[in-house]
């Protein structure tokens, strides 16, 4: 290579390697492995290092891209437990702990009660009024996780504290704010990417995260509420040490009480939990805790949770509203849901304004129609269910809600299904079904057509460009007319769509069986049939007995898989796509169980990981040839460890077992 050869590709080098760095660093959205990065940072110091003339100072093989990435599962020993809370759910239970406590201390103890942040436990430790390090709960008595590099970009985190003691260990906890939590979850869905069932979730993988500016991006937020030990001074009560860090800029619990009696205290949970909504966070409860910190010592802790306090747990968060109105929505099977529709509440720190009303047999049951009064709630703090009809504000005239009996969308006849209680539209040219089969089809665990999401999908459909599955692989033929109506972008945008459909006639045929929206077959039934069967034409020849005799395929699955392929229009589908292409036929390579980087390997999911369920990590490891199982052995090659990891992290340190995080976890694989 000549000094004009190295100089361009000098430049393209460092093109490739600073935006990379910014999708890796800044946006948390690396495009490439690892490995390629590495590959491009070589070829560009090799070319330096023979024309030292064309390098540059500002080169990006000269600085570091971004914050220094902590280690995932570094661990540090406690030095004082971080022990968990014991919750109680009662009046009787408060009081109960409250008498005991004047039995044991005396009558003129002091109580504090104060807000139980719904977040997870981080404690910082100072030396000479300098933070030094941040470590998780981990199992909450021996030890837990390094996360001192993300605690320094937590603004509530004061990384020097004036006039401190020799020695400082303060416990609290990280949260996160509705307000962030929601710009977050936007970003999310912006990018394409899951959002975060609940703040609590999101502030875990969050903390845990290998980048501290991602960690600093996301907004987290932190109160400090215990004094874990002090060297170099004393304190008498806990709120002497609250006193003592809000003079000096620390953030403590701002909303505590201290009271004498059991009365008091349970005025004080009742304020507490009177404010919940004017709070800019969750709280999941109030905490009763001994004022005097030498009054604690004399309350013996169990071996999981403190003596000296306790937790009062309010009941699932509740609230009334008005239902205005029932929609129906017609699934890709031609199921017909209700959904209420009713005046926006808060609930668990998110807006709700609808809950499914799932079929007849639930709506009859609640007695629910337009216009009642309800009582709502999250089950699992996470999904919107009704819980009640108020029915003394039930308005004159209330008629209780009926699922008409025909569709909605195309007219069809409604039928309940025989043996369940879902009410299906039979129309077989309804447009609701094909939109939501064409999105299952085009989806990323099915076809994954690149750019042909919800948005595409109605608009073609809405265009008169598609009728059926198979008139995606003919869209090619009305480029020119796409185009002209912007029906999918212009001409750049069409493009990059219909490139993509022909493209996805290289799947493998599991991806095809996926997309085409077998009741039970999802991704992983979808990849069994295949190996199994090896081709699409073996399987619409299968009978029930050869079906069930595949693992992991039950009867009903098998039923649904006969009955799809002795419907004339189906196979008349089948037939089309074929035709236009798409493969039928697994390569001997692909008939094989999947291979992959777990190949051969046992993996055990432990913790709640950022982004994706454990399910989804499990079909993904086993796409990639690995074995996932529940309890971590001599055997386990790896342990998917996600935030609140407890016992299983424990073991799994104890036994040498190697320990990923999710960022390491997607790495692996896309490697």
């Amino acid at each position: 290579m000549d000094r004009e050869q190295a100089e361009k590709r000098m430049k393209e080098l460092d093109r490739l390697l600073r935006y990379h760095n910014k999708k890796y660093f800044e946006d948390d959205a690396p495009e490439i492995s690892d490995r390629e990065y590495d590959e491009l940072s070589l070829e560009m110091r090799a070319l330096e290092n023979e024309f030292p003339s064309l390098s540059s100072p500002d080169s990006p093989t000269k600085h570091v891209g971004g914050s220094a990435k902590r280690q995932a599962g570094v661990i540090i020993k406690h030095r004082k437990p971080m022990l968990s809370i014991q919750d109680v759910f009662s009046r009787g239970e408060v009081d109960d702990f409250v008498n005991s406590m004047r039995e044991k201390l005396g009558t003129d103890t002091e109580f504090v009660v104060e807000t139980k942040i719904d977040g997870l436990s981080m404690s910082l430790w100072y030396d000479g009024g300098d933070l030094t390090t941040a470590v998780t709960r981990g199992d909450g008595r021996i030890q837990g996780e390094d996360v001192t590099a993300n605690a320094r970009v937590i603004g509530d985190v004061v990384q020097h504290i004036e006039d401190a003691p020799e020695y400082l260990e303060l416990r609290g906890e990280v949260y996160m704010e509705r307000a962030a939590f929601e710009r977050v979850n936007a970003k999310q869905e912006l990018e394409g990417r899951p959002i975060f069932a609940n703040p609590r979730n999101c502030a875990a993988g969050t903390l845990r995260q290998l980048d501290p500016s991602v960690t600093k991006k996301r907004g987290l937020s932190m109160f400090i509420f215990n004094l874990q030990d002090v060297r170099g001074a004393s304190f008498v009560n806990h709120t002497d040490v609250y006193d003592f860090l809000q003079a000096r800029g620390v953030k403590t619990i701002e909303k505590y009480f201290v009271c004498r009696t059991a009365d008091e205290v349970w005025e004080a949970i009742q304020k507490i939990g009177d404010m919940r909504d004017s709070l800019a966070y969750d709280i999941d409860g109030a905490v009763v805790k001994i004022n005097n910190l030498e009054d604690r010592k004399k309350c013996p802790d169990s071996a999981k949770n403190g003596g000296f306090l306790i937790a009062y747990k309010y009941p699932p968060e509740e609230k009334e509203t008005v239902i205005r109105d029932i929609e129906l929505s017609v699934g890709r099977t031609g199921r017909v849901t209700p959904t209420a529709v009713f005046d926006t509440i808060r609930l668990c720190g998110t807006n709700v304004s609808r809950a499914t009303l799932h079929n007849q047999d639930y709506i009859d049951d609640l007695d629910v129609g337009i216009g009642d009064t309800v009582r709502v709630y999250k089950s699992g703090e996470i999904i919107p269910k009704i819980r009640s009809v108020v029915k003394e504000k039930r308005p004159a005239g209330r008629v209780k809600f009926r699922i008409p009996d025909r569709c909605p969308v195309c007219g069809a006849p409604v039928v309940r299904e025989s043996g369940t209680a879902d009410m299906k539209c039979t129309g077989s040219a309804c447009p609701a079904q094909l939109e939501r089969r064409i999105i299952n089809f085009a989806g990323r665990d099915a076809m994954d057509i690149k750019g042909f999401g919800e948005k595409a999908a109605a608009a073609l459909l809405g265009g008169g460009y598609i009728h059926s599955i198979s008139d995606i692989y003919d869209l090619h033929r009305r480029r020119s007319e796409l185009i002209e109506h912007g029906t999918v972008g212009r001409e750049k945008g069409t493009d990059n769509l219909l490139a993509a459909i022909e493209d996805s006639k290289n799947n493998d045929p599991d991806r095809l069986l996926t997309g085409l929206g077998i009741p039970g077959v999802g991704k992983t039934a979808s990849r069994t049939l295949m190996i199994h069967f090896t081709s699409i034409d073996r399987l619409k020849k299968a009978g029930a007995e050869e079906l069930t005799s595949v693992p992991d395929i039950g009867s009903i699955t098998a039923e649904a898989v006969m009955a799809f392929f002795s419907n004339d229009e189906n196979l008349n589908l089948i037939s089309r796509l074929r035709e236009q292409g798409l493969r039928m036929e697994m390569d001997e390579q692909d008939s094989q169980p999947a291979e992959g980087v777990f190949t051969g390997r046992t993996v055990v999911i432990t913790g709640t990981l950022p982004t994706m369920t454990r399910n989804e990590a499990k079909q993904l490891i086993e796409a990639n040839g690995g074995r996932v199982t529940g309890s971590v052995s001599k055997k386990t090659d790896y342990l998917l460890a996600g935030a609140d990891a407890g016992s299983k992290l424990t073991k799994a340190q104890k036994l040498g077992t190697e320990i990923i995080d999710e960022d390491e976890f997607r790495r692996l694989i896309e490697e």
